[in-house]
C-alpha cells in the first residue's frame, strides 16, 4: 500500500510517503459433512463425460458421413461402368440389327427402336457421373480441403465398399454403453442427480476451517526479515437461515433430473428405434439384391437366347428390344441394389455406436 500525505496531514517529523507491504498466506478447506463438495465434484465429472460423449458422437457422425461419402463415390463409378456396358451391348446389337437392313432382312424400324432404346441408356451416364463428383465434393469438404485439393487416390476406386465379415451387434446392453448419445444422457443425469444433493447440502451449516500467516514491512527487504507476524487459525460456520431459498433450489434441481430422465428414457428409445429400423432395412436390402441377382441373371440368359433367335430369323424385333430392355433395367437395379447395401452397413455402424472397441482393440465379430 502507498501512501502521500498533505503537509496538513503529515505529523512533524514523518516523511510525506510511505510504504506498508503485507506478504502471506491463506489456506482454507471446507469440512464436507453433509456432501456438498463431493455432490458437486459428482456433478462437474457427470458433465464432463456428458462433453466427451458429446464429441465422441460427432466423431461417429464424421466417420459415417466420410465413409458415406467415398462409398458414393466408388458406387457411383461403379455403377456408371455397368450403364457404359450396357449402351456398349445395345450398340453392337444395334449394329447386328443395322447390317440385316442393309441386306433386307428386316426393317430400319427394327434399328430406330434400338437406336432410342440406346439413346435412353447412354442418357443416364451423365446423371451417374454428375453424382460422382457430388460425391467426391463431399468427400473433399469432410476431409477439410477443396475440391481442388482432394488427392486423385480418393477417386480411384471403382468398385463400392463391401463388407466381408458378420457385423458384431451384440446385445441391448452393449448397445446401449456403446451409444454416444445415450451415454451423454445418462452423464447428464447423473450430473443432475448429484445437483439435488448440492442444493439439499444449502439446509445445513457450511463449516470451513482456514488460517493464514504472513508479516508486515515497510519494505521488500525485511518483509520476511524481523517485522511483526501475522497469523490467524480456526473455523468459520456459515449457515444461510433462508431455508424457504434452499427448498426453491432442491425442488428446481428435482425438476431437472425429472426433465433429464425424460430424455435419457427418450434417447434410449430411439437408438433401439434406429438400431432395429437399420439392421431390418439391411436385411431386406441383401434380401432384395439376391432376387435381383437371380432377375439379371435370368435376363442376361434371355438376352443372349433372343439375340441369337434374332440372328437366326426366329423371332422379330420386337421381342428382342423388350428383352434388351429387362436386361438394362435388371442390370442397373442390381448395381443400385449393391449400393443401398453398402449404405445399410454405413446405417447399421452409425446406429450401433460405431467403432465396437473394448480395452483399446476391436472387438471380434460375432
Amino acid at each position: 500500500t502507498y501512501n502521500r500525505f498533505s503537509q496538513v496531514q503529515r505529523a512533524p517529523g514523518l516523511n510525506s510517503e510511505s510504504w506498508l507491504i503485507d506478504g502471506g498466506l491463506d489456506v482454507s478447506y471446507e469440512v464436507d459433512l453433509f456432501g456438498r463438495v463431493s455432490r458437486n465434484v459428482e456433478a462437474a465429472r457427470g458433465d464432463v463425460g456428458a462433453a466427451e460423449a458429446d464429441a465422441e458422437a460427432v466423431r461417429v457422425s464424421v466417420v459415417a458421413e466420410t465413409t458415406r461419402a467415398y462409398d458414393d463415390a466408388a458406387s457411383a463409378a461403379e455403377r456408371l461402368a455397368v450403364a457404359e456396358r450396357i449402351v456398349a451391348l445395345l450398340d453392337q446389337s444395334l449394329r447386328v440389327t443395322e447390317r440385316r437392313v442393309e441386306v433386307g432382312m428386316t426393317t430400319p424400324l427394327d434399328a430406330t427402336r434400338i437406336a432410342a432404346l440406346r439413346d435412353q441408356r447412354r442418357a443416364d451416364v451423365p446423371t451417374i457421373a454428375a453424382e460422382r463428383q457430388a460425391a467426391l465434393f463431399r468427400l473433399a469438404t469432410l476431409t477439410g480441403r477443396t475440391p481442388q485439393e482432394l488427392p486423385p487416390v480418393a477417386a480411384q476406386r471403382d468398385r463400392m465398399l463391401r463388407l466381408d465379415q458378420p457385423i458384431p451387434v451384440g446385445d441391448g446392453a452393449g448397445l446401449l454403453a456403446r451409444r454416444p448419445d445415450v451415454r451423454a444422457a445418462e452423464r447428464r443425469l447423473a450430473a443432475a442427480t448429484a445437483r439435488i444433493g448440492v442444493a439439499t447440502a444449502d439446509l445445513y451449516p457450511r463449516i470451513t476451517l482456514g488460517g493464514s500467516i504472513g508479516q508486515t514491512s515497510t519494505g521488500l527487504g525485511n518483509l520476511f526479515g524481523g517485522g511483526p507476524l501475522n497469523w490467524l487459525i480456526g473455523p468459520l460456520l456459515n449457515w444461510n437461515l433462508n431455508q424457504g431459498r434452499a427448498r426453491a433450489r432442491i425442488a428446481g434441481a428435482e425438476a431437472d433430473t425429472q426433465a433429464a430422465l425424460a430424455t435419457f428414457d427418450g434417447t434410449v428409445l430411439t437408438a433401439l428405434e434406429e438400431t432395429e429400423t437399420a439392421l431390418s432395412n439391411y436385411k431386406q436390402a441383401i434380401e432384395r439384391r439376391a432376387a435381383l441377382s437371380q432377375a439379371r441373371e435370368a435376363a442376361e440368359r434371355a438376352a443372349r437366347i433372343t439375340r441369337a433367335q434374332r440372328r437366326e430369323g426366329q423371332i422379330d424385333s420386337l421381342s428382342q428390344l423388350d428383352t434388351e430392355r429387362t436386361f438394362a433395367d435388371a442390370e442397373a437395379a442390381l448395381a443400385l441394389a449393391d449400393a443401398q447395401i453398402a449404405r445399410a452397413q454405413i446405417d447399421v455402424f452409425r446406429a450401433l455406436g460405431g467403432g465396437w472397441q473394448t480395452g483399446g482393440t476391436v472387438a471380434p465379430p460375432g
